[in-house]
């Protein structure tokens, strides 16, 4: 009834089944619980059940590649120790003579 009424109320179309959805995902993203009990807590017969949970949505993966990017950004470039035998002129044209640890590429 909670539910129908929140519907009712907004342009929400939530189910039941929506805020199990809801809670599973945060169980799963909690490091502290096995699997296992997120699939207790569900009633999942098989495990496979559970690990469809698993599966970051695309938000989560567009936000962590982000953070991932951004961090990198904020590192300052690590010059290249090439290996004796390499010229180095081929290396700046590859690498750029930023990355060989000279100036800007």
């Amino acid at each position: 009834m909670v539910f129908t009424r929140a519907n009712a109320t907004s342009v929400a179309d939530w189910t039941l089944h929506d805020l199990r959805d809801s809670a599973a995902k945060r169980m799963i993203r909690d490091p502290k619980p096995p699997l296992t009990d997120v699939q207790w807590v569900l009633g999942h017969h098989r495990i496979s059940t559970t690990e469809q949970y698993l599966e970051p949505a695309e938000d989560e993966v567009v936000a962590h590649v982000l953070a991932h990017q951004a961090r990198r950004a904020a590192e300052p470039v690590k010059p290249v120790m090439p290996s004796p035998g390499y010229r180095s002129e081929v290396l700046q044209t590859l690498l750029g003579s930023a990355a060989l640890g000279g100036g800007p590429a």
